[in-house]
């Protein structure tokens, strides 16, 4: 009975052993807040305190990504609006791949942008997961500059768009975004 009760706590202790460094591996396929910080203090030409306000925003709201997009994007709306981006994919572990995202938005909606759009993205496991449609609510008022942030969620996806640009835009749009792996201009 005591060998049977050793093996098993032996047993117990390897199963312990080996599950340990999945749970590392899991967090080494996340960004930290401070790369995060940097890699869009960076991208957005912004000091790091102001990249840091958006980022701690989206860190409490949702954790760690697992990827992020770096691109830019223009929209316009009168009433029914549209918007187009490319960008890289930036995952840990795999080389950059080129994104395109496309998606119309109807609402009370006027004016139009130019921005550059870092994207964190959560729970994306496998690239295949980003190719989808994610709906979403977004109100705006751009007027020169200014970091905006909203969430896109679809097929356990979660997406945190983080907008920095110019133009004149004002607005509360209902819309979708789909992402692809090559540039089409037909926004459904």
């Amino acid at each position: 009975m005591r060998f049977a009760m050793g093996i098993a706590a032996a047993l117990a202790a390897f199963a312990l052993w080996t599950a340990t460094p999945a749970l590392a591996d899991d967090d080494d396929n996340t960004f930290k807040p401070n790369e995060i910080t940097n890699a869009a203090s960076d991208f957005f030409g912004v000091t790091t305190e102001a990249a840091a306000k958006a980022v701690q925003r989206v860190f409490r709201d949702q954790g760690q990504p697992d990827a992020y997009i770096k691109g830019d994007e223009g929209s316009g709306a009168v009433v029914v609006g549209l918007r187009y981006g490319s960008g890289w994919l930036v995952r840990k572990h795999f080389d950059p791949v080129k994104v395109y995202w496309k998606g119309p938005s109807v609402g009370f909606d006027l004016g139009g942008n130019a921005s550059k759009a870092f994207i964190l993205v959560y729970n994306l496991k496998q690239e295949r997961r980003l190719y989808q449609r994610f709906p979403g609510v977004e109100g705006s008022y751009y007027f020169i500059a200014g970091i905006g942030v909203n969430y896109l969620r679809g097929g356990g996806v979660t997406l945190a768009p983080m907008r920095t640009g110019v133009g004149l835009r004002a607005g509360v749009n209902a819309h979708y975004l789909v992402f692809s792996d090559r540039r089409d201009w037909f926004p459904f």
